[in-house]
């Protein structure tokens, strides 16, 4: 088995013993590598949140996976962030990734229609402070295309009468980029990385509900 799909087994295992209606992290390997559980006990924080990020993953994993990352959990709130290694790849378009984005909300939404979903902004990146093997990525998923992405990211979030959010304001330096600081190649960000955005997405985890459905679930 590979990597993802070990990976998939475990968190199929895992979703037997989740508690419904709280709070799912799901995406990729900067969704993965987010140690959002280490923050919170060390804040002394008993929110439950669950972080289904599977490194690698494009957004057609995601949507062939959605049940085990997101459905199977059955949560009130779930914030995605998905599609920057989508941005990696010349062969596929923002508009490829928008559809799967696409279909990958609808699916929630069909699921537990009052579900309250954060389409995150994707993270900027450092070629500059790049790793000589990460540098090819980077000329394709650049900060250039990014910012591009994350505009069709907030116009499904519209569509979809979901929340855009974009907690990179304390990750970047004076010219847009990742810090150098929190970057461990120029893509990928480093536990003090997340540490400056913890407060940033605390405060949408633990904002008011603003949904006004009441909480539902589709009968398995």
């Amino acid at each position: 088995m590979t990597d993802k799909e070990l990976k998939i087994e475990r968190y199929k295992a895992e979703n037997r013993n989740v508690v419904p209606g709280k709070v799912v992290f799901a995406g990729s390997s900067l969704m993965e590598m987010f140690p959002i559980n280490k923050f919170l006990q060390e804040h002394g924080d008993q929110t439950i949140i669950y972080n289904r990020g599977i490194g690698g993953f494009i957004s057609s994993e995601l949507l062939d996976a959605v049940h085990t990352c997101i459905l199977d959990l059955k949560p009130a709130r779930v914030f995605i962030n998905i599609g920057t290694n989508d941005l990696s790849w010349s062969t596929i378009t923002i508009e490829q990734l928008m559809t799967n984005y696409d279909k990958i909300i609808t699916a929630i939404e069909e699921y537990i229609p009052s579900v309250e979903i954060y389409l995150m902004a994707y993270y900027p990146v450092n070629y500059e402070a790049a790793s000589e093997e990460m540098k090819e990525c980077l000329k394709i998923r650049n900060n250039e295309k990014i910012l591009r992405a994350n505009e069709q990211v907030k116009a499904l979030a519209q569509k979809h009468g979901q929340k855009y959010i974009d907690i990179n304001t304390q990750l970047k330096d004076r010219f847009g980029r990742l810090k150098a600081e929190y970057t461990i190649e120029g893509m990928h960000i480093n536990e003090d990385g997340y540490r400056a955005i913890y407060d940033d997405i605390m405060r949408y985890v633990n904002e008011p509900v603003w949904r006004q459905a009441p909480f539902s679930l589709k009968n398995d």
